[in-house]
């Protein structure tokens, strides 16, 4: 069974920090990039940080300088490391991969963690 499963969501004071892990079933893990989301209450899912396979990052502009996206390939793990934290940062987080391309590309999702930054 494929699946991902997010952890390390919590509630955290603005300017603090956490460290979000989503791991995945090899299958999907070891030749995609990898991805994290959010969702806040009331608005769109945004794409907040990409990790190609090689390595290679990307991150939405509200996260530059703040967070960091890594991943360990022998653990099947991807991680957001989320520092200064901000109010509007909370949101519940879901890692996603996309499999396969074209008409044939299906995206898998965690079921999410949510990330709480009190003012």
């Amino acid at each position: 069974q494929v699946q991902m499963v997010e952890s390390g969501g919590g509630l955290v004071q603005a300017g603090g920090s956490l460290r979000l892990s989503c791991v995945a079933s090899r299958s999907i893990f070891s030749n995609n990039a990898m991805n994290w989301y959010r969702q806040a209450p009331g608005k769109q899912r945004e794409l907040v940080a990409v990790i190609m396979r090689g390595g290679s990052t990307n991150y939405a502009n509200s996260v530059k300088g703040r967070f960091t996206i890594s991943r360990d390939n022998a653990k099947n793990t991807v991680y957001l490391q989320m520092n200064s934290l901000k109010p509007e940062d909370t949101a519940v987080y879901y890692c996603n991969t996309k499999v396969g391309l074209g008409a044939t590309s299906r995206d898998y999702w965690g079921q999410g963690t949510q990330v709480t930054v009190s003012s």
